[in-house]
């Protein structure tokens, strides 16, 4: 009955948070006490509540007994899929009062403030750039240690982070379970669709603060504001050409008219992958500019060695 009069005798003389059930309130005093009752007999990690422990165990029992009746993807625990669900029904209740953006998940939310506040925690001791999460720091850590730890089952191709793998073991499945309501082109991973989506609503959520252009994709605007920062991070090991992309110094180190090479006497050009996968790369014109830049140069200096 306590719960329909919302009577919540029993307090909590440390915080003096109430509940209404002895019990719950003596699960609550462990949260003060840091005891930890419940261990786990497999690698004796050890929770303060027998449900935590419930779940823990599933991550070595690799047990999935949550499937979602849509897609049929299965899930450990309960919440993971209930916050699944929402992808399905696209329902997003919580909403960022500074750009009115919406998302799904509250965490999620958290996670988006932070690039308002622009507060960064977590530094890489190595090079000193900074992360608003931990997570993130952890897989920046990686490309320096140059460390991969997940491993294709297929092919045996290594990958430093377990999404890059999983994005990758679609090309051995070739599934492509996304399709578009509205041409039908179908895609391996959903977020490829949401951008595939764009192309048909013309939208272009993601704006530059500083001139206020407009793009469909969160990576040519990245692009785009080098342009203001005039940072260039990827650069020519030849000729010492720097670009704003990578994609930008992989077309033009792959272009059959490529003169660096022959203007150092290399009988060679390096070996990369083909120009077509970066052409996509070309439609922002930042990149057009900066590779027709480069053009020109490695052509004034054919000029000066040859007079």
């Amino acid at each position: 009955m306590l719960t329909h009069t919302k009577e919540k005798p029993h307090l909590c003389h440390v915080c003096e948070k109430r509940f209404t059930e002895s019990g719950t309130l003596k699960k609550h005093m462990l949260t003060h006490t840091k005891e930890k009752p419940h261990r786990c007999n497999v690698c004796e990690k050890r929770f303060s509540r027998s449900a935590n422990l419930k779940t823990h165990m599933l991550t070595h029992t690799k047990e999935k007994p949550h499937r979602c009746d849509v897609c049929e993807k299965r899930f450990s625990q309960c919440g993971s899929l209930k916050r699944h669900m929402m992808t399905h029904t696209n329902r997003k209740p919580h909403r960022c009062h500074v750009c009115e953006k919406s998302f799904a998940l509250n965490s999620t939310l958290k996670r988006h403030m932070l690039t308002h506040t622009i507060e960064r925690l977590y530094r890489c001791r190595v090079c000193d750039k900074r992360f608003t999460e931990s997570g993130d720091l952890n897989k920046h850590m990686l490309t320096h240690t140059k460390e991969k730890p997940h491993r294709c089952e297929v092919c045996e191709k290594r990958f430093s982070r377990n999404g890059d793998r999983k994005t990758h073991m679609l090309t051995h499945t070739n599934d492509k379970p996304y399709s578009c309501d509205i041409c039908e082109k179908r895609f391996a991973l959903r977020h490829v669709l949401k951008t595939h989506m764009l192309t048909h609503t013309k939208e272009k959520p993601h704006r530059c603060d500083v001139c206020g252009k407009r793009y469909r994709q969160g990576g040519y605007l990245k692009m785009h504001m080098m342009t203001h920062t005039n940072e260039k991070l990827h650069h020519c090991n030849v000729c010492e050409k720097r670009f704003y992309a990578a994609g930008t110094l992989k077309v033009y180190l792959e272009r059959q008219d490529t003169t660096c090479f022959r203007l150092y006497g290399l009988g060679q050009k390096p070996s990369h992958t083909s120009t077509s996968n970066f052409v996509p790369a070309l439609s922002c014109l930042a990149e057009v500019v900066e590779l027709l830049a480069c053009k020109l140069t490695v052509a004034s200096l054919i000029t000066l060695r040859c007079s």
